[in-house]
């Protein structure tokens, strides 16, 4: 079994019922999930200096990491996600 990390991006103000769906996606992941992690705003630092990252459409809100047999069983487990803009997902290779 492979690990992938899946990227949450996008924010808007939660109503009753995307909890409700977040909390459904998870409860049915609950299985293959590792770990999953909310963030709590940041700061990008390039050699421009630093910029306060916004909570909006562009945000990364979180992520997820999940065990998953390959890329395309982790797509099939982040596709049915309620994403807010659009969810990432990457293969973690281990050190």
């Amino acid at each position: 079994m492979k690990k992938f990390l899946l990227l949450h991006m996008g924010f808007e103000m939660p109503t009753p019922e995307i909890m409700e769906g977040w909390n459904a996606w998870f409860a049915s992941i609950a299985d293959q999930t590792v770990q999953n992690i909310g963030f709590a705003g940041g700061r990008e630092l390039t050699a421009d200096g630093t910029t306060e990252l916004g909570w909006d459409a562009d945000a990364l809100t979180g992520c997820s990491i999940i065990h998953a047999e390959d890329m395309d069983a982790a797509e099939k487990i982040a596709s049915e996600c309620p994403y807010i803009t659009g969810i990432r997902v990457y293969e973690v290779r281990e050190h």
